[in-house]
């Protein structure tokens, strides 16, 4: 791996975040199904039957969907710093630290959820993430 394509470690690593949220969403919300003996029926409007569900089964399934919202452009301001050979020093520090945010967010949100602490994590990676956004932008238009 070049040093400019070193920011593709975090960007595989948040990869493998999604995934295991994927796997535990499933584990957990298919016995839950199965134990509220729900019948699945594709005539109810999304998601009006999974919030018959309990919260801490919801919380998976909402924790997988917001990782398949802001973290794409992580993905894509990765992909331009590596493209850019920028993709190490501070903007892969920053990447690293979106990462660890993200990972932070998903366990605090699956296990506990106290939205007060979810929005600081939240906050704090978008502040991560804005400022790859910037210094991406930066070496485009310079």
């Amino acid at each position: 791996m070049t040093a400019s394509t070193a920011i593709l470690a975090p960007v595989t690593a948040l990869l493998i975040l999604s995934c295991i949220m994927w796997a535990w969403m499933y584990v957990t919300r298919i016995p839950a199904v199965r134990r509220a003996g729900m019948k699945l029926d594709p005539d109810i409007p999304k998601g009006v039957q999974m919030a018959e569900l309990p919260a801490r089964v919801r919380w998976k399934a909402d924790n997988y969907n917001h990782l398949l919202e802001q973290p794409t452009l992580f993905y894509a301001v990765a992909f331009t710093l590596a493209l850019l050979g920028a993709g190490e020093g501070l903007n892969l520090t920053l990447a690293w630290a979106y990462v660890v945010l993200r990972v932070a967010h998903s366990l605090h949100q699956a296990l506990w959820n106290k939205i007060e602490i979810r929005f600081v994590l939240f906050l704090l990676s978008s502040l991560v993430l804005v400022a790859l956004v910037i210094r991406a932008a930066l070496l485009v238009w310079s």
